[in-house]
């Protein structure tokens, strides 16, 4: 077994951040940071930010800062957006409350395998949530590598779904306990988005596996390549885009973290998904979102 402290990397010589990654794959703690002075320090969050681009989610403990400085640590990384359906802190837009008791409504979006908004043109680059309040036991939050589960799937699905793009909706997600009308405003302010099924990482280069919990079909498939007869057009796209949604759930591509008060992670939201794991009722978990606005996938 691996001594932890083995783990445990220095950035070049001058640098202020130690971490320790926490799987093969994905994650990485940082060590001694305190995100009030990265808002700060331009060199703290140069090097944070390189370490996100590499670990694809960054997390850390026992960080006691302000709504105020959440907020101006995530718009180092860009403007922040609100959410349509979920409320934001009346003093601090973009900063959305994701609070759970028993009178929440009853959602399903967080217990899925999901990249956040990708029901927009333009899905978040990237999202900090610290945690306000949690269950002494259960609510943790799991991580995924996408542009790993790319790279593992199968040379021939990598053919297949080359040139593939998918319909994303909020429509048919956050919008399915609404009222029909409701639901139609809904979609009239955020009509279906497509995306393209691998995406490319605008900084890393990387390809990425683009599909999740948001995406309803393929709409490219429909091709004499891949429909002989009606059969293969409905069942086969929804199969395949069903196997690749599924990739998300493999457990060598993730990391699991353990929520604490006043811990925070950071997700680089354009090569990952997350899954946060509603097992703890009738506890209470809160926690609060800064959504970092992205660009158009490609």
């Amino acid at each position: 077994m691996t001594n932890t402290s083995e783990l445990t990397r220095s950035a070049p010589a001058g640098s202020a951040i130690r971490f320790e990654p926490l799987t093969r794959s994905i994650g990485a703690e940082l060590v001694g940071v305190n995100l009030a002075d990265v808002v700060r320090e331009d060199a703290l969050f140069v090097e944070l930010k390189a370490l996100l681009l590499q670990y694809k989610v960054l997390f850390l403990r026992d960080q006691d800062i302000s709504r105020a400085e959440h907020v101006a640590f995530a718009r180092r990384f860009g403007e922040l957006e609100d959410h349509p359906v979920a409320d934001s802190d009346p003093e601090h837009p973009g900063l959305v409350r994701i609070y759970k008791d028993l009178d929440s409504p009853a959602e399903h979006y967080e217990n899925a395998y999901h990249c956040d908004a990708t029901w927009r043109e333009k899905p978040p680059m990237g999202c900090v949530l610290r945690c306000v309040e949690t269950p002494e036991v259960g609510g943790d939050t799991i991580w995924v590598n996408m542009a790993e589960a790319y790279a593992k799937l199968p040379d021939h699905v990598r053919t297949r779904i080359d040139g593939l793009r998918a319909r994303h909706s909020i429509e048919a997600t956050f919008g399915a306990e609404m009222p029909m009308d409701q639901r139609h405003r809904l979609k009239e302010r955020f009509p279906d988005a497509e995306h393209p099924v691998v995406r490319t990482h605008p900084e890393t280069g990387e390809k990425i596996l683009f599909v999740n919990g948001f995406a309803t079909h393929l709409v490219n498939f429909h091709t004499r390549e891949n429909v002989r007869y009606g059969i293969d057009y409905a069942p086969g796209g929804s199969n395949l885009l069903n196997y690749l949604i599924a990739q998300a759930s493999v457990p060598e591509y993730q990391v699991r973290w353990r929520w604490a008060k006043n811990s925070v992670a950071i997700w680089d939201n354009r090569s990952t998904q997350h899954y946060a794991v509603q097992d703890y009722w009738p506890a209470v978990r809160k926690m609060e979102r800064a959504g970092i606005m992205g660009d158009q996938p490609f």
